[in-house]
């Protein structure tokens, strides 16, 4: 299985482009709201990030890079209907995706519209619930959306209040709308991904390494990969300050050492760069590494200011 392109790079780009895209009230994600054997999973809370003064420039820069081109394709401004967002996939089934929000009637006409001209087209019922089933043609037409788990088939409803839910096989949606959209967690068990959290997550990703292909990575990105059975990666606002934090859990403790002497080589490489933007330099030089056995934890904290500059400069 290939990784989704967001959750596929290391600590670094994954700050960028883990903002290229709930299970419940506004809350941060947790290991416990996640099914067995989830392979992948991403958050984002855009209803704290609009009421976080640190994620306000987070979100500001989501709406001008992503919301504004879904804006332009397809005429929905989710900037005004979408308050939170969380997919997952696990092994062997495919992804899930459920988006937490005020969707007008107008955005759900569209939405039907679009979907009415794929291939083949269903209108179905569970739980006494509408859902539809889309199939495509199998030629993809463009890669600006690109969700690891959803291919060329996929189930999605608007009939769960307040929430859109989007699946990649039938048992899952309807288990979805069943239960109200939401998620049968599989708490504490064998294998289960790590999940980093806060009290104002803003984002949270995170990643089974030994699921996925690494056959688009190269260099840095691939030899991280390699030696990682699991990633995890969060963005809050802790005091007014927006704070990112990577953690890596390696093959072994002397690899974890090791990544994290190739890490700190390429800080320090990075960091005292005369060519290098401000906002960047100030970044690197305020990131901490540090490990514990088998896992590599990275942080820093950032102005929002600092944030937004680097982001409109990636």
């Amino acid at each position: 299985m290939r990784a989704p392109r967001l959750l596929s790079l290391p600590w670094l780009a994954a700050t960028a482009s883990l903002l290229s895209l709930a299970l419940g009230p506004a809350s941060a994600l947790t290991a416990e709201d996640l099914p067995a054997a989830t392979s992948w999973y991403f958050h984002a809370d855009f209803d704290e990030m609009r009421d976080s003064p640190a994620g306000r420039d987070l979100v500001g820069w989501i709406e001008q890079e992503v919301f504004a081109e879904i804006r332009e394709e397809t005429g929905v401004d989710l900037s005004e209907e979408l308050d939170r967002l969380t997919a997952y996939s696990t092994d062997g089934a495919g992804a899930v995706m459920v988006m937490d929000g005020r969707f007008s009637r107008q955005t759900r006409d569209k939405a039907l519209a679009a979907a009415a001209m794929a291939h083949r087209f269903e209108t179905l019922k569970s739980a006494g619930k509408t859902y539809y089933h889309v199939v495509g043609d199998g030629e993809h037409r463009g890669d600006n959306i690109e969700i690891s788990g959803i291919d060329n088939e996929f189930f999605f409803s608007f009939d769960v209040p307040g929430k859109l839910v989007l699946a990649a096989q039938k048992a899952q949606i309807e288990e979805m709308l069943a239960n109200g959209g939401k998620v049968t967690g599989a708490r504490s068990h064998d294998g289960a991904l790590f999940v980093l959290t806060a009290e104002r997550a803003l984002v949270q990703a995170g990643m089974n390494t030994d699921s996925f292909d690494g056959d688009d990575d190269g260099g840095f990105d691939s030899n991280i990969l390699r030696n990682t059975r699991q990633l995890a990666v969060m963005i809050a606002d802790m005091a007014g300050n927006i704070a990112i934090e990577a953690r890596l859990h390696a093959t072994e403790p002397e690899m974890a050492e090791s990544l994290a002497s190739i890490v700190r080589g390429l800080i320090a490489l990075q960091a005292f760069s005369e060519d290098m933007d401000p906002e960047l330099s100030r970044f690197l030089q305020g990131t901490r590494v540090d490990v514990d056995g088998e896992q590599l934890s990275i942080s820093v904290a950032l102005a929002p200011g600092d944030l937004r500059a680097m982001l409109d400069e990636a």
